[in-house]
């Protein structure tokens, strides 16, 4: 069961995919806002991975849908968040502090592999490092109420089926509409945006 964190951390060490895999799960428009401006914020996020029924998961949350301070407020995400300086000494340290918090999964728990391509997420100004690890056990995982409202557990074999693509109209604020944007269904939940990018990287690797 190991060989797929074996092949995904041989992968890691090798040039990664990076864009390319990331745009195959992006709305068109989204190419326009690659690179990131020098004011953009800090964050780091944890792609968990970990076993349950002899397959690999990757644990995803949907956020809380009435937090004003969130500009994700009600989509689905890695764990993770902004950089602490008071409480990080690197973007790694944010993905493993905001992982325990908000899924309570232990950092010291996790193993890291590797790391993903970069991204920038206009909407928010958050220039994202993703890192991708994994736990030995099937981890008890409790979500931190005030942001997160429940935890989706997606296995790889379903994200790699072509079944779980999809193309979607995704209502924005102030009655804006997306019109087709590229998504993972997991649990009748869209999973789409940076969170959609990045899963688009990690499954690259296992091809």
């Amino acid at each position: 069961m190991y060989e797929l964190i074996t092949q995904l951390q041989h992968a890691l060490g090798k040039p990664l995919p990076g864009r390319v895999a990331q745009f195959h799960m992006a709305h068109v428009g989204r190419k326009l806002y690659a690179e990131p401006p020098d004011h953009a914020r800090k964050a780091g996020v944890l792609a968990l991975l970990y076993p349950r029924a002899d397959q690999w998961h990757v644990a995803l949350m949907l956020r809380v849908n009435d937090n004003a301070q969130d500009r994700h407020s009600g989509q689905v995400s890695f764990p993770g968040g902004s950089f602490d300086p008071l409480l990080d000494r690197s973007l790694l340290d944010t993905a493993l502090r905001e992982t325990e918090e908000e899924i309570g999964v232990p950092r010291q728990d996790v193993q890291v592999i590797g790391a993903l391509t970069d991204l920038y997420i206009p909407v928010s100004n958050f220039h994202v490092h993703p890192f991708v690890g994994f736990v030995s056990d099937t981890p008890l995982m409790t979500p931190q109420l005030k942001e997160v409202q429940c935890i989706l557990e997606a296995p790889l074999i379903w994200l790699q089926n072509p079944a779980a693509q999809k193309r979607v109209d995704i209502a924005l604020s102030q009655g804006l509409v997306l019109p087709q944007v590229p998504c993972f269904m997991v649990q009748d939940h869209i999973v789409w945006g940076a969170t959609a990018m990045i899963l688009s990287e990690l499954l690259a690797l296992l091809e």
